[in-house]
């Protein structure tokens, strides 16, 4: 038989009202929409926190408790916040490293971690319509001093790293800094894109390559498609044959994208039903990482 599918919601992102007008952005309606992606199928929830006030990202741990505990109140699933892109500090210096994942180390200190965000990486993050009219996109830099203070809380704090994959290299380097460390588990999320410049498109050679290459790097560690700018449907069915999970949600789909959370996730969780899946519970969930 096989195993159920997980199904991940990615709530808002870093891009703002302006880009994803269609996302959630206060505490009240990142709780809405979370419980409502919950009670359709999605087993676990990501999302940032803004400042209400500026519609500014200000990942602060007060608004992350109160969002979280919310929605785990109502419903068992995994919630799991994002990590800062800066810090202060010189990039690659340990002091750059703690201001970027103070608010994980806060979260992680109340108990309230079971994943978070640790990207093993960096990229040069540009849309082709801003290549065209001459931009130069944002270098995303994750030093490994970066990466090994995200494993070290991982470590210290029980919870499991969410590796965003946007290049082959970040497998490579993740699995390796991830024996280095011996933290739990890391879920390695292969990041496709039709509107930025970075890795593959989503295609079936594309998934294909990830998989086989994690088999390689990091046999029998648990992956899922998602993405930047990108409509992840189509490579939903070869993503579950190979053995993979499915993310959905406003920060992932191309700006402006009219189509809700909820929406989404009622469509993918059709689609796991159509292909004579299941939909995993946070406890299947919990209970493969732990195997």
């Amino acid at each position: 038989m096989s195993e159920p599918v997980w199904l991940e919601v990615a709530l808002n992102g870093p891009f703002g009202p302006k880009r994803q007008p269609h996302a959630p952005y206060t505490a009240a309606a990142l709780i809405e929409e979370g419980l409502a992606c919950a009670r359709a199928g999605a087993a676990i929830v990501h999302l940032h926190v803004y400042d209400e006030a500026t519609g500014i990202q200000n990942d602060a741990p007060d608004t992350y408790v109160r969002v979280i505990e919310a929605i785990r109140e109502k419903k068992d699933v995994i919630v799991y916040p994002t990590v800062p892109m800066g810090g202060g500090g010189e990039p690659g210096s340990p002091e750059r490293a703690r201001a970027r994942y103070a608010v994980i180390d806060e979260l992680g200190k109340r108990g309230l971690l079971e994943w978070s965000v640790v990207d093993p990486g960096s990229c040069n993050l540009a849309r082709f319509e801003d290549i065209a009219a001459g931009g130069q996109g944002v270098l995303y830099s994750n030093t490994v001093t970066d990466i090994d203070e995200g494993l070290r809380l991982a470590g210290e704090h029980g919870f499991h790293p969410s590796y965003a994959v946007y290049e082959p290299g970040f497998l490579r380097l993740g699995a390796a800094l991830a024996k280095r460390h011996g933290c739990p588990a890391p879920i390695y999320r292969f990041m496709f894109t039709d509107e930025f410049t970075f890795g593959y498109p989503p295609s079936e050679y594309a998934v294909e390559s990830y998989a086989k290459l994690l088999e390689a790097e990091a046999a029998g560690a648990q992956w899922m498609v998602a993405g930047l700018g990108v409509d992840i449907f189509p490579i939903a069915e070869v993503a579950m044959e190979l053995g993979g999970h499915l993310r959905v949600g406003q920060e992932d789909t191309p700006f402006g994208w009219e189509v809700s959370n909820l929406a989404q996730t009622e469509r993918m969780a059709e689609v796991v039903t159509r292909a004579g899946r299941s939909l995993a519970t946070a406890q299947d969930i919990r209970a493969a990482l732990a195997r």
